[in-house]
């Protein structure tokens, strides 16, 4: 049983700091430091697609439906870290750890964003496959 509760443990560790990165990333894009590359590919295709509850791949579909969860979220994410420069990611390290530990409250700005982003997608697909028939 003890076994059990320091794997149960270990996971919430881990969860907790991959919401300190995703968080952290959410706070680096806004840094100027920031290239916009970096920028749009962090806030739109990692943070953007972590939080939100649209998956690529819905969870239902066997094997495929976790895939993008647990491939493509980590290596957004790592893909992002590397795109931003060193100091302006510690900082926002900081920030998140403490905002996260004082219990950030959810924002309708993000939410919006999220929605956004996939209006804007499914907009833009629409276009693509009636240009196409």
């Amino acid at each position: 049983m003890s076994e059990n509760k320091q794997e149960t443990s270990g996971w919430r560790r881990r969860v907790a700091a991959l919401k300190v990165e995703v968080y952290a990333l959410y706070l680096a894009y806004q840094d100027p430091r920031v290239s916009w590359p970096a920028r749009i590919f962090a806030a739109c295709g990692v943070v953007a697609y972590a939080v939100s509850p649209i998956d690529l791949i819905p969870d239902p579909i066997p094997v495929l439906g976790y895939l993008d969860d647990l491939i493509l979220v980590p290596l957004g994410i790592w893909l992002a870290l590397k795109m931003i420069p060193a100091e302006a990611l510690a900082e926002a390290r900081i920030r998140a750890k403490g905002a996260l530990d004082e219990g950030v409250p959810a924002g309708w700005g993000a939410t919006a964003v999220i929605v956004a982003v996939w209006l804007v997608t499914a907009v833009a697909l629409l276009l693509f496959i009636s240009r196409r028939l």
